[in-house]
């Protein structure tokens, strides 16, 4: 059980948004986060995932800052290779908001947590089957656009919670998308706006970016 004024270590990566009950597979190589793994391992095996904000809102030769919300995740596997790095999957358990970024002397971050906000204990409502039927479309309509190849057999067999989350995490939103993703309230107003999303970089395909932005 995790409770407000947690201790969390975590691993700011922009880009990387982890859900609950979602997996997320990341290879670990920086020293200092090779350190968090070995710590989380001999400790409770959990990290946070959160982003970091923009790198223009940091300060000079500081961290850059970090988004209110992000995810737990409990090392659910790891792979130690011989150089010392780590393949580990991050099995989500329940999203929380940053209290305090807290004055340590490990190599890697530290902050105070809450999750009293959050009730991701439970699985999501499901989709109502006309939420459900936006979401296919956009997503297949999205894929063909960018040339994705895509099992839609096995796409039809996930639950709504499965689907929904796994766009969030998989898609090539931006920063601020997917963070706009991991603070929304429930699971269809999260399929709302990935529908929104999709369409919205359907009609600015051809641009400079190759990621959709809310910027």
């Amino acid at each position: 059980m995790v409770i407000a004024g947690t201790r969390l270590s975590v691993f700011p990566l922009g880009g990387a948004i982890l859900f609950p009950r979602m997996q997320l597979p990341l290879h670990i190589f920086e020293p200092r986060y090779r350190a968090l793994v070995s710590d989380a391992m001999a400790r409770d095996r959990r990290i946070g995932m959160i982003q970091p904000r923009p790198a223009q809102s940091a300060r000079k030769n500081a961290e850059p800052p970090l988004f209110d919300i992000g995810c737990i995740g409990r090392i659910a596997n790891v792979e130690a290779l011989d150089d010392g790095r780590y393949n580990i999957v991050l099995e989500g358990i329940t999203r929380f908001r940053l209290v305090r970024e807290l004055d340590v002397t490990t190599p890697f971050r530290q902050i105070e947590i809450s999750i009293a906000e959050f009730h991701d204990s439970a699985e999501a409502a499901p989709l109502a089957p006309i939420e459900r039927a936006a979401i296919e479309i956009e997503s297949r309509r999205f894929a063909e656009a960018q040339g994705y190849a895509v099992d839609w057999e096995a796409v039809a067999r996930l639950d709504d919670e499965s689907l929904v989350n796994g766009i969030a995490q998989i898609a090539p939103f931006d920063v601020a998308a997917k963070q706009a993703l991991l603070e929304t309230r429930n699971l269809a107003e999260r399929a709302e706006m990935i529908v929104q999303l999709m369409q919205f970089f359907g009609r600015h395909q051809g641009g400079d970016d190759d990621a959709v932005t809310l910027q």
